[in-house]
């Protein structure tokens, strides 16, 4: 019997989070080691398990996957969240790449100065409720149904609750104009697997603080300053 998949990365969200968040969707159990020092990152690239010397890393059925995009597909193939056909997967894939290009305005803001988090922290909110949510709340009106894609919970799902989670994370009330996400965020908040997830206590990871911040510079040795979007 395959062990627990095993992912390695920071003790923080970064790029792991969303693959923590598919496979919490699963209700797969996993096991995660952090990278804490630059010894231990050194060790995993001498080991030629970093294929192109990044992680995240994930050990999954006797594969060391890299690449996000890559581990989230075999992810969501294998647990039955990615479509019943090809067609689907396409919307799929359309969607999550939405929901993937707004959370890359989010994914460096712990890094930025104090000023620039600022003109950050507008950029997210400009480009999600004008460009991204009344796509997807367009979406949602005009099928009628309970998912994105062919009324079946899919990663579709997962990635943009996750999305929706963290502009709120920078404006709380941003779903005001969006009442069809307000309702697909608490139908997908209930499903038992992604209710367990955010509760406390569960693998998902907290807002980036300093320790994290500083932790991965000096892991990755990133000694040039992050500048807003």
């Amino acid at each position: 019997m395959a062990g627990k998949p095993k992912l390695y990365y920071f003790d923080g969200r970064g790029k792991m989070e969303s693959i923590r968040w598919l496979l919490a969707a699963a209700g797969v159990e996993f096991e995660e080691k952090f990278l804490e020092t630059r010894e231990q990152y050194e060790k995993l690239l001498q080991s030629g398990s970093l294929l192109f010397q990044q992680v995240p890393l994930v050990e999954i059925d006797g594969m060391k996957m890299v690449q996000t995009r890559a581990i989230l597909n075999y992810i969501a193939a294998k647990y039955n969240l990615y479509g019943k056909d090809l067609k689907e997967r396409a919307l799929i894939d359309m969607y999550v790449g939405g929901t993937e290009d707004l959370m890359g305005f989010i994914l460096m803001f712990p890094f930025l100065s104090a000023e620039d988090k600022e003109k950050q922290r507008a950029v997210i909110v400009q480009k999600a409720t004008s460009r991204y949510f009344p796509v997807y709340e367009k979406v949602l009106k005009d099928h009628g149904q309970d998912f994105l894609v062919g009324n079946s919970f899919s990663w579709a799902d997962v990635h943009l609750l996750e999305a929706i989670l963290m502009v709120e994370e920078k404006k709380s009330d941003v779903l005001s104009s969006f009442p069809q996400l307000q309702a697909f965020k608490r139908r997908i908040s209930s499903i038992p697997t992604i209710k367990k997830f955010l509760e406390p206590g569960s693998q998902r990871k907290p807002v980036p603080d300093d320790k994290y911040v500083e932790t991965v510079r000096r892991v990755l040795r990133m000694y040039y300053d992050i500048k807003a979007n």
